[in-house]
């Protein structure tokens, strides 16, 4: 079977964005718009190499970036040519004969999901070329000059995107008819193959937030969009990705805070069925996370036991219901000490081990880190900030190779939950194992400074129809 290739074009100048970098060497939650889009295509499973097309002044910086991140999929790293065009045909002349698939994607759309790189790479068995689209929600008007001449139809009318995709010769071949014919000024590739007649296009579908960024208004919409986006790290594995990837837990050791009830508690049991050497502790073991000095002598006594610690999760956590006029002063502080201030000492006392094992950090945040929830104000709001620091870190301690990521999962079946809430039905909530399964295979991804949310009706669907959940005897 022939190999897919990924074409990043990262030639663009910006001059549109009014900054003095090129709006793909910009730092947008803590990473550039380009790496962030070299994560998608260097996770997707069935990318098999990355060719950059850089701007010719900061091709060093790419080559840092690459080796930085260790995308290990990168097989080129190209000077761009003048126009997106140019710069499209040396990335697509590059490659070789062992290419079957090719995608174009423009670097500054660091959006775009696992869903539609496997869409396009699908919709390549039955047809030569493949454009991502959605519809237009805008009316269209074609105006000569300051007067409108036509108005398209709405329906007929859809906005293009990235990646498109191609059989090689297919888009070799449209390179080469264009180049012959002296063209230089198209702005996408599907428009050359419709132009020289080398087969129908096929449109799949595209996303609303796989958006270009073009504009500053555009990096503010990306950060935002950076801070509440789900990271689908199941929607691409099957069960024996699944497997593989949660095997590289056997003999690990795992250190799980609040470990002795609810989602803690499924991660401590789960890691164990593994094959992890877990360690479980919580104020009733007598680690309390507010208190540093408890936190830092507990992974002691593991790496004295163990000789390493390559996992710590921290899933502590307090939740108190009531309205902030009729919450008392100790309430919201020990809500904020568990939530937050306990994170910081866990990730501050995890550094010299983690250090050592290049390890993983992964902390449990909640559904309504996005926005304030009523009655439970302190819990939230210390939620969100959670995730704050999570991006945060993750930029500082990328540099030393330890991985940072959140977990976020909706209203989950606790004994938190059901003192606060009481009684709900089951099918509304999610088990906790499923919320395990998700925290445990981050924490043996690459990614890092990522939120990874945990759904019902998608991760928990996921884990049932892959047979995980409902464990054996439970």
């Amino acid at each position: 079977m022939g190999r897919v290739a990924a074409i990043i074009l990262a030639g663009g100048r910006g001059e549109r964005l009014g900054f003095e970098k090129p709006k793909q060497f910009l730092k947008i939650a803590g990473k550039t718009v380009l790496e962030h889009t070299l994560d998608v295509f260097q996770r997707h499973p069935e990318v098999d190499e990355i060719r950059i097309v850089a701007h010719p002044d900061y091709v060093d910086f790419v080559e840092e970036a690459v080796l930085r991140n260790a995308y290990g999929k990168v097989s080129a790293i190209l000077r761009g040519g003048r126009t997106r065009q140019e710069s499209s045909r040396i990335g697509v002349f590059s490659l070789e004969e062992g290419v079957e698939k090719v995608l174009i994607h423009d670097a500054v759309r660091p959006f775009v999901s696992q869903r539609i790189i496997s869409e396009v790479i699908r919709a390549l068995d039955r047809f030569p070329a493949v454009d991502v689209a959605v519809p237009v929600t805008d009316t269209i008007i074609r105006v000569e000059g300051n007067v409108i001449a036509e108005i398209p139809k709405r329906p007929e009318l859809m906005r293009g995107q990235t990646p498109q995709g191609f059989l090689r010769w297919v888009i070799q071949e449209a390179h080469k008819r264009a180049l012959k014919e002296g063209l230089e000024s198209a702005t996408d590739d599907c428009s050359l193959v419709v132009r020289y007649g080398l087969g129908q296009v096929y449109v799949v579908e595209g996303g609303v937030e796989n958006i270009k960024i073009t504009y500053p208004l555009d990096l503010f919409i990306a950060d935002r969009l950076f801070q509440i986006r789900s990271l689908g790290v199941l929607e691409v594995l099957d069960r024996s990705a699944l497997e593989s990837a949660l095997s590289m837990l056997n003999g690990k050791v795992l250190v799980v805070f609040g470990g002795t009830s609810g989602i803690g508690r499924s991660v401590a049991e789960i890691g164990k069925e593994l094959g992890a050497k877990t360690y479980i502790f919580s104020r009733r073991t007598g680690v309390d996370v507010r208190e540093l000095s408890l936190v830092e002598g507990a992974l002691a006594n593991v790496a004295d036991a163990e000789g390493r610690v390559d996992v710590v999760v921290d899933s502590a956590g307090v939740l108190k219901m009531a309205p902030i006029w009729s919450t008392s002063y100790e309430a919201i502080r020990e809500q904020i000490e568990v939530n937050l201030l306990g994170a910081f000492n866990v990730a501050r006392a995890s550094i010299p081990y983690l250090r050592e094992t290049r390890g993983s950090l992964v902390f449990l945040a909640s559904s309504s880190y996005t926005r304030g929830r009523p009655n439970y104000t302190p819990y939230s709001a210390s939620k969100a900030a959670l995730v704050n620091m999570v991006q945060g870190i993750a930029v500082e301690l990328e540099s030393i190779g330890i991985r940072v990521n959140a977990v976020s999962p909706e209203r989950t079946k606790t004994p938190m939950r059901l003192r606060n809430f009481g009684p709900e039905p089951d099918e509304t909530l999610l088990d906790p194992d499923a919320v395990a399964y998700v925290v445990l295979l981050v924490s043996q991804m690459g990614f890092t400074g990522q939120v990874v949310d945990v759904r019902k009706s998608k991760e928990e669907r996921i884990l049932r129809e892959l047979g995980l959940i409902p464990r054996r005897g439970r």
